[in-house]
C-alpha cells in the first residue's frame, strides 16, 4: 500500500508538474503585455478546458494533494532532515494552495460571478488594498513551493552522487522560483502594464 501511495504521489505530481510549468509561463508571457498573456492563455485552454482534460486535471489535483497528505502524515515522527522538512512543509501549502485556487476558478470565478478566470481576474487581487496584503504573498509562497519542492526532491535523488553539486542545484531551483515569483507579480501589477483592469472584475474582492 505504500509502494503505491508513493507511486500515486510521484506520477501525479510529474503530470500537475506539467501542467503547473506551462501555466507558469503563461503568466511569464504577461511581461510582454496583458494582451499577449490573454492570447497565448486561451491557445493554451483550447487543450485544457476541453472536459475530459480538464476532469483528468482535477482528478490528479485530488490525487496529489490526498497522497501527499498521506505521506507526510506517515512521516511526522521520523527524524528529518532541511529538504525533508522543506518538502513536506512546501507541499502541505501546495495542497492549501491547489484547494483555494481551484476552487477560486472553477467555481467562484467561472460559476457564481460568471467572469472569465484571465489575467484580469488574477490582477485584480494583487493590484487591490487591503486583498493585495494577503494575495501577494500567496502567489508567491505557492510559486516557491512549487520550486521548493522540486528542489527538495531533486536533492534527495542526487545528494548521494555528489552531495555539494546536490545542494548548489537545490539552492539554484529554489532562486530560481523566487525570481520567476517576483515576476509574476510584477507583470501583473496596473502600473507596469500600463493598463486598467475592467470594471466587472471589481466583483471578485467585494465581499
Amino acid at each position: 500500500m505504500r509502494l503505491k501511495t508513493n507511486t500515486l504521489h510521484y506520477v501525479s505530481g510529474i503530470t500537475l508538474s506539467i501542467f503547473i510549468g506551462v501555466h507558469l509561463l503563461n503568466h511569464l508571457t504577461a511581461l510582454a503585455g496583458a494582451a499577449v498573456h490573454v492570447k497565448v492563455m486561451h491557445l493554451l485552454r483550447q487543450v485544457y478546458r476541453q472536459p475530459i482534460i480538464e476532469v483528468f486535471l482535477l482528478t490528479i489535483v485530488a490525487i496529489q494533494i490526498a497522497s501527499g497528505i498521506q505521506l507526510v502524515w506517515r512521516k511526522r515522527k521520523e527524524k528529518s532532515t532541511f529538504y525533508d522538512k522543506l518538502q513536506w512543509y512546501s507541499g502541505l501549502y501546495l495542497a492549501f494552495f491547489l484547494i483555494v485556487h481551484t476552487l477560486a476558478t472553477v467555481w467562484q470565478g467561472r460559476q457564481v460571478l460568471q467572469l472569465d478566470t484571465n489575467f484580469y481576474y488574477a490582477a485584480i487581487v494583487v493590484n487591490s488594498i487591503p486583498v493585495a496584503l494577503f494575495f501577494m504573498p500567496y502567489y508567491l509562497l505557492a510559486v516557491m513551493s512549487v520550486f521548493g519542492h522540486t528542489a527538495a526532491v531533486h536533492y534527495k535523488k542526487t545528494s548521494g552522487k555528489n552531495l555539494i553539486n546536490a545542494q548548489k542545484q537545490a539552492r539554484f531551483i529554489l532562486i530560481t522560483g523566487f525570481v520567476i515569483g517576483v515576476l509574476i507579480l510584477i507583470s501583473l501589477q496596473e502600473s507596469y502594464q500600463g493598463i486598467r483592469i475592467p470594471a466587472e472584475y471589481q466583483k471578485a474582492i467585494q465581499f
